[in-house]
């Protein structure tokens, strides 16, 4: 091909025919930006079951030629500036993953039904005002991401028994007006998130969906009061029996017999007046999560971390502060605040692209911290689970695991720290959070360190949120990280859980459980971060953070 050599990427795919192509970063959007598109020759590349473009703002639209590419499995193309994605994507047959989030879309070709094979589809971050018909055709879809788009309703046919392996189902941040009464005939749907849309009702047969295990409807403004301060404070099983209950006495039902539904609505209401204040009262207190903030000039020793020059062209923004009475102990308490974690990292923090949590044990730590970059070569970590080892080790470790494991899974996607490589592409430094001895506690967005691990045995934790983005972005997600700290440890507090039990069928009476008369209120202690003349950046969390406004049902103690 002519312009082969200034492909290096694709000729090396061609001439040794790899079944896998990465594109990404600034490289590869520079290419695309000087020859107006993605070069000819990758639609030549038949045997590729693995095609990644990304990140790359120059790609606005792709060529009808990737129907050539028949043998493609995964075809990743999130973080560009695509419009449209061709309708001849459908011939794409043995197609299994699509993820096309953070793009430009307005809408979705109807070709995208016609891919049988689909099992994910990630249209997150567009501006989609619907999905296509036809997507029942999809039969082994299990996931489905649409959140952050215009989107007002699913199509019917969504909501059917054809889709029997759809478990996850993510649409928050759009403004869906009504859930279908259908949406029980989805029968393996275990992850319902409809957060931040335009809902007024829940239909009580969401309760008839055999395997959901989570639910978040947070921001809707119900017409059901009661129900929406549980939807901002209660687990899945209390909102799902309070659901199922409705259906039992008929707010819900259908019933043709005007005059018998109006009966029971004027009953209930008239119930409703003569009922005591009790019942709201009830749900406020099962809600009530409470923060309670120490002051940098009350606490005994006030932490300060330094902050260096240095990362302003990697990675600038840090906010950290010190939180006590995370209840770790008990039964899977450690368990579930790590996958929340995990959770946070996948959504608010967009896959670690736009911000990265960490976690440490503050009883290991060594004050005072800065945090700084050092170049590859310099940055010395014990990462989890590893040995000590340069970060120029550490990227080419994770590179040959990540290789291996995509020829293990025949080049689907891979998991782990191995998704975040090529976030720090072309960096010539890399940030790192440093300890009074020199040792690395913190890579990010890569991994902490093994030295500041946290464990069951774990009473203070220091968090840090970094970002690329902005300092508001790091706020928001220490706001939400601390909420949902508070969130997990009254679910603690609540199921009593035997101190060091394996399983959450570890139950023992309130009056044995370990820790049963300890409180499950947080304290958060502020940190000042300053600049290298000492100079305040940021104190967190200050009077603007944590608003009980922004999270309902969290109770903050200035």
């Amino acid at each position: 091909m002519d312009d082969m050599k200034t492909w290096p990427e694709v000729e090396k795919a061609a001439t040794e025919k790899r079944r896998e192509l990465v594109l990404q970063g600034a490289a590869a959007d520079k290419k695309i930006s000087t020859h107006g598109g993605l070069t000819p020759a990758v639609y030549s590349l038949t045997l590729l079951n693995y095609l990644e473009v990304s990140q790359c703002p120059s790609l606005t639209e792709l060529h009808d030629d990737i129907q050539h590419l028949s043998n493609l499995q995964s075809l990743i193309l999130c973080r560009n500036k695509l419009a449209c994605i061709p309708d001849v994507i459908g011939s794409l047959k043995s197609l299994k993953v699509l993820d096309v989030s953070v793009n430009n879309l307005k809408f979705l070709p109807e070709g995208v039904a016609q891919l049988q094979e689909l099992t994910t589809l990630n249209v997150s971050c567009n501006s989609l005002e619907a999905l296509p018909n036809g997507l029942s055709h999809c039969t082994k879809l299990s996931t489905i991401n649409v959140s952050k788009n215009r989107i007002a309703g699913f199509p019917e046919d969504l909501y059917s028994e054809r889709l029997g392996l759809l478990s996850t189902l993510v649409a928050s941040d759009n403004a869906i007006v009504e859930l279908s009464r259908d949406i029980h005939m989805i029968p393996a749907l275990k992850l319902l998130d409809l957060s931040n849309n335009k809902l007024s009702e829940i239909p009580s047969t969401l309760s008839d969906c055999p395997k959901l295990k989570e639910i978040n409807f947070k921001g809707n403004k119900l017409n059901d009061k009661r129900l929406e301060k549980m939807m901002n404070g209660c687990q899945t099983k209390s909102i799902l029996d309070y659901l199922r209950g409705k259906g039992r006495h008929g707010e819900e039902s259908g019933d043709v017999d005007g005059g018998r539904n109006a009966d029971k609505k004027k009953r209930q209401q008239q119930k409703k007046k003569n009922k005591t204040e009790g019942d709201d009262d009830e749900v406020a207190e099962v809600n009530k999560m409470v923060v309670r903030i120490l002051h940098v000039s009350d606490a005994p020793a006030t932490l300060t971390v330094r902050v260096s020059a240095e990362v302003k062209d990697v990675r600038p923004y840090f906010v950290c502060c010190v939180v006590r009475g995370l209840n770790l102990k008990s039964g899977n308490a450690l368990k579930r605040f790590l996958i929340a974690q995990t959770k946070l990292h996948e959504e608010i923090c967009g896959k670690r692209t736009i911000a990265t949590i960490a976690t440490h044990d503050v009883q290991l730590l060594k004050h005072p911290l800065v945090y700084e970059a050092k170049p590859p070569t310099q940055l010395k970590i014990v990462p989890l689970g590893r040995k000590e080892m340069t970060a120029v080790e550490l990227i080419r470790h994770l590179q040959l695991e990540a290789d291996e494991l995509r020829k293990q899974k025949k080049r689907q996607n891979v998991t782990g720290l191995h998704k975040y490589l090529q976030l720090l592409q072309g960096k010539a430094l890399y940030p790192c959070l440093v300890d009074a001895e020199g040792h690395v506690i913190s890579f990010p967005p890569i991994t902490n360190s093994e030295k500041t691990k946290i464990k069951k045995t774990t009473k203070e934790l220091f968090l840090e949120v970094t970002s690329a983005s902005s300092l508001q972005i790091c706020k928001d997600v220490m706001n939400t990280l601390i909420a949902k700290m508070a969130e997990l440890n009254k679910f603690t507090a609540e199921h009593q859980e035997e101190a060091g039990s394996g399983g959450e069928g570890d139950i023992t009476p309130p009056d044995q459980a370990a820790g049963a008369d300890a409180s499950c209120e947080l304290t958060v202690q502020q940190v000042r971060t300053v600049d290298q003349d000492g100079n305040l950046k940021v104190v967190y969390p200050s009077k603007t953070d944590l608003s009980s406004k922004d999270i309902p049902n969290l109770t903050v103690i200035w």
